[in-house]
């Protein structure tokens, strides 16, 4: 059954061995968290996305034949990206388990993974979804801002723009605000999110696996309620 976890839980013990999949829309700070719990539990992070990209680079069998589809305009298909992970997972000291973030993003992907799970004798221990109200998202996303000179990320809001040295523009910026960050492409990624997420819960939460983390507030406190989750989830 989906359910928001409190903090107020036991704390999980650092020797279990966890396999987690964390899921999100843009915006909800997957990425910031993932690296706590990394740290804090000594899991391994593999993102799909890092795997394709290092397979093109390094010119492996995986990454030419994903080439092919990308060269193409194509998307590529979930048996290779499962073939990828699967590789992935055989590279890594795993004894502290794993997260994989972002993976998988649709109901099919799932259902692979779920047979590639099966194959290995193993079992997802959590799914982690981390829920922020599509109007915070929105304002997150939309505030963002970047120098197109040195690149150094920025936020209206929450981390205003100030003079950097080192910046070639000498110390002085040049912000601009990237197409997929206005609130027009953000709502839509949004919707994208939501269309080929709402299934891929569903299939999850039919096995008891899912815990709905709130994602707003300070990075502390949904860290907490994440290592709440946690501890519900391994205990």
């Amino acid at each position: 059954m989906l359910s928001l976890v409190g903090y107020n839980v036991f704390q999980i013990r650092k020797t279990k061995k966890m396999r987690l999949l964390f899921l999100g829309p843009p915006g909800a700070g997957k990425g910031t968290q993932a690296q706590r719990l990394t740290r804090e539990y000594g899991v391994v992070q593999i993102s799909t996305g890092d795997i394709l990209r290092q397979h093109k680079k390094e010119g492996t069998e995986l990454g030419l034949r994903a080439k092919e589809f990308i060269d193409r305009g194509d998307l590529v298909p979930d048996d290779l990206i499962i073939d990828m992970l699967s590789n992935e997972l055989e590279v890594h000291d795993l004894s502290r388990g794993y997260l994989l973030d972002g993976f998988p993003r649709t109901v099919p992907q799932a259902i692979a993974f779920d047979k590639m799970l099966e194959a290995r004798e193993e079992k997802i221990d959590a799914v982690l979804i981390l829920n922020v109200p599509n109007e915070e998202l929105i304002h997150r996303l939309s505030g963002r801002r970047v120098c197109l000179k040195c690149g150094r990320p920025f936020h209206i809001e929450f981390n205003p723009v100030e003079k950097n040295p080192e910046c070639p523009n000498g110390g002085e910026h040049e912000i601009i605000q990237r197409q997929d960050d206005s609130e027009e492409s953000v709502r839509n990624r949004l919707t994208v999110y939501e269309d080929q997420t709402a299934p891929l819960i569903k299939h999850y939460n039919d096995k008891g696996k899912t815990y709905l983390i709130d994602g707003t507030g300070a990075m502390n406190d949904v860290f907490g309620r994440i290592k709440a989750a946690l501890s519900e989830a391994v205990s």
